[in-house]
């Protein structure tokens, strides 16, 4: 037995399986379990492996991998990590996986924002966006929540390993999680950001398995028309923000006009839809 034999035999099954990306997740599973980078696979893969000890160990690991991801476990979630925003964050089946698309939020807030804003991530999950922006900017202050205590032991533990400051967070329903001091407290925050769930209730046992089977419903779910959770932002962001405070909220790709039309409602001004790199609607901005 070989690695390359043992790429070929986890490639054909993930293929059975119905995987359309069976070879590159058979290759990222194998170099996980023997730990291993492409140059040294590359030039070991002919190689024959021994039968006992560690190598005998990382075969049946890399089996086992295999087996899950033949059952649609997310690659993320078997390694236990995903790149954003050029930073490698822990995933477990608590967090959403954290999706290229968010990293237009954050690379606009990063655009806009200015040294020694004040910023309260919402539905933080894997706390990609507080964490990256807490890295990558210039915040005087970082404050995530999410209602998931499973989740937020996930983003605090991110935090740890990715950001050499302090990091506030707290567990709760969107603002509710705050200390109650923070509502109409002066300075309060120059910026909010959200990924909030934002999936119709009935369109999600229509989404591919890895996400309907395994990751949290509580972050998919934003109710019968999937905009629950943006009119609670709106109605109760003005509250904690300061007088130039701005909102940015990821949205579907088809929910720009409903999402500016709540936001308009509720007084908002300079409400634009920033488009992603593929050229979706991807983020809603406003000021107060």
């Amino acid at each position: 037995m070989t690695l390359f034999n043992l790429y070929t035999e986890g490639t054909r099954a993930l293929e059975q399986s119905g995987n359309p990306d069976a070879g590159n997740d058979a290759r990222q599973l194998l170099l996980a379990a023997f730990h291993l980078d492409m140059t040294h696979y590359l030039l070991n893969r002919m190689q024959p492996l021994p039968d006992s000890g560690p190598a005998r160990g990382a075969t049946d690991l890399y089996r086992e991998m295999i087996g899950k991801r033949r059952r649609r476990v997310p690659l993320q979630q078997i390694l236990g990590c995903q790149e954003f925003m050029g930073l490698e964050f822990c995933v477990n089946r608590h967090v959403l996986i954290p999706r290229q698309d968010t990293e237009t939020l954050v690379e606009l807030v990063l655009e806009e924002h200015e040294e020694g804003d004040r910023l309260l991530d919402l539905c933080t999950g894997s706390g990609c966006i507080a964490v990256s922006l807490a890295v990558k900017g210039k915040f005087s202050s970082v404050t995530a929540t999410d209602i998931s205590r499973e989740a937020l032991h996930v983003a605090k533990r991110n935090g740890e390993r990715l950001f050499a400051g302090a990091i506030a967070f707290y567990q709760g329903d969107l603002f509710a999680a705050l200390p109650a001091e923070t509502s109409g407290s002066c300075p309060g925050f120059d910026i909010i950001t959200a990924n909030p769930p934002y999936i119709p209730t009935a369109v999600i046992r229509t989404l591919q398995p890895e996400v309907r089977d395994h990751e949290p419903v509580l972050a998919l779910d934003g109710s019968g028309d999937g905009v629950y959770y943006y009119r609670r932002i709106a109605a109760k962001a003005r509250d904690y923000l300061t007088d130039r405070g701005r909102l940015y909220l990821e949205i579907g790709h088809d929910q720009g006009d409903v999402v500016s039309g709540i936001l308009d409602s509720h007084g908002y001004r300079n409400i634009r839809v920033v488009k992603d790199l593929p050229g979706n609607d991807r983020v809603v901005c406003a000021a107060i």
